[in-house]
């Protein structure tokens, strides 16, 4: 913690996570004097455990499949991924010591594998340019004259600025800091804070029997929702089981969409393809072909060539089918039961872990109120947002991190044309 006399300044950070640090370095490279305010006795706690640690900075696609990915809010996100994508975020680390590649071709890390380095060249940059980081200090409200901020009160200090910065996050892994503190700041001074839900994370079924099936991991399974007002919403991806539901990256990308319907109804039906999209038809001739090949085998064989063991078995358990007879032996409406299951299983989500569990949230500091061109505030001038504390927020993969460092480089340029 570096501590200062100086309680006035240029502009105040408010949070010292990505988008946070990135703000702060961006100002301050413009020749502002910059108080960067954490209450954490560390910085940057959640960008640490970014990525089971490997951080996953960003990913290569185009600036327009990027923001498909966030829906509909998502071209919000055009002034700020013109500004710094992820072209720029790869040299902006290159130029302060962090290398980092694309082992897929599409995801992008540091190339030490360790969010450690990022962190340490972040704070070694902002010590050079003499930012004053004043950690376990947390942000209590704004001080304004009702058309601008002019500073920042904390529980033991008041600090001047023209400038204020909020980069706060979401309520996801509070263990890591996350308690809301943005949206309490932000409601206060008249922004509309949207419904929050937790979002990026496992989720619970009703259906017992997915724990016999986590030993496995189904690639290319796709969900969709199977509610009338809801038949859009899909999404493709790996899917693990596990003792009380399903998680896996499609999972955690899903989520997002299924957590709303779940508080509004209770219970979210799903469907999920567990065969890499082969439909009823196209199941049928695939066993035929199998039994041809192979008369004798039983339905459990043949369904372990579309299927792990633990996984074929239970749907044999839910068609009341016997998983040691001959395909061909099975009563009509078994087989068709389990060719329909093998299409399209039905699972009942019922529950999730709340805040705790989730790594990112869903909602925040309402879009309409921010402008996009500078992430300054439409109703207090002086005032900007960056990262997960406004609501928008994308799948796995890199999207969420680098949005928050592409809105807190713009919004570190104070309203300036980005350089």
């Amino acid at each position: 913690m570096q501590n200062s006399s100086k309680t006035s300044f240029d502009l105040i950070v408010v949070g010292g996570g990505a988008a946070g640090l990135i703000a702060a370095i961006t100002a301050a490279r413009r020749g502002n004097r910059v108080l960067l305010l954490e209450k954490l006795s560390k910085i940057a706690s959640k960008l640490k455990a970014t990525g089971g640690g490997r951080c996953n900075l960003t990913n290569t696609l185009s600036n327009e499949d990027f923001m498909a990915r966030f829906g509909r809010e998502g071209k919000f996100m055009t002034p700020a991924l013109n500004a710094f994508d992820h072209r720029a975020l790869i040299a902006f680390f290159a130029d302060i010591g962090v290398e980092s590649h694309a082992p897929d071709g599409y995801r992008v890390f540091p190339i030490s594998h360790s969010s450690v380095s990022i962190i340490t060249a972040l704070e070694e940059e902002m010590a050079r340019l003499g930012v004053v980081l004043i950690t376990s200090s947390r942000a209590e409200s704004l001080d304004h004259d009702g058309t601008r901020v002019i500073g920042v009160t904390t529980a033991e200090n008041s600090y001047s600025a023209t400038n204020v910065i909020i980069a706060t996050g979401g309520l996801g892994y509070p263990q890591l800091g996350a308690e809301g503190d943005g949206f309490t700041i932000a409601s206060a001074v008249g922004h509309k804070i949207t419904d929050l839900y937790p979002a990026m994370m496992p989720l619970r079924t009703k259906e017992t029997w997915v724990a016999m099936c986590r030993a496995d991991t189904i690639a290319k399974a796709e969900l969709r929702v199977d509610l009338p007002k809801a038949k859009n919403l899909r999404a493709i991806g790996d899917l693990i089981f596990t003792a009380n539901g399903i998680r896996g990256p499609v999972v955690l990308d899903f989520a997002r969409e299924v957590n709303p319907l779940l508080e509004k109804y209770g219970e979210v039906p799903l469907l999920i393809n567990l065969t890499k999209g082969l439909n009823e038809e196209q199941i049928r001739t695939h066993i035929k072909d199998e039994i041809y090949k192979n008369p004798e085998q039983s339905v459990l064989t043949h369904l372990m060539t579309l299927l792990p063991e633990s996984i074929a078995r239970e749907l044999c358990i839910l068609a009341q089918a016997d998983p040691d007879m001959g395909f061909n032996k099975l009563e009509g409406i078994s087989r068709d039961r389990l060719i329909k299951l093998l299409a399209w299983t039905p699972l009942t989500v019922i529950g999730h872990d709340g805040f705790k569990m989730a790594m990112i949230t869903r909602g925040g500091v309402s879009l309409k109120e921010i402008r996009p061109e500078t992430m300054e505030s439409k109703i207090l001038n002086g005032l900007y947002f960056c990262g997960e504390v406004m609501n928008l927020d994308g799948p796995c993969g890199g999207y969420n991190l680098q949005w928050s460092f592409a809105s807190g480089y713009l919004a570190g340029h104070l309203g300036a044309t980005p350089l």
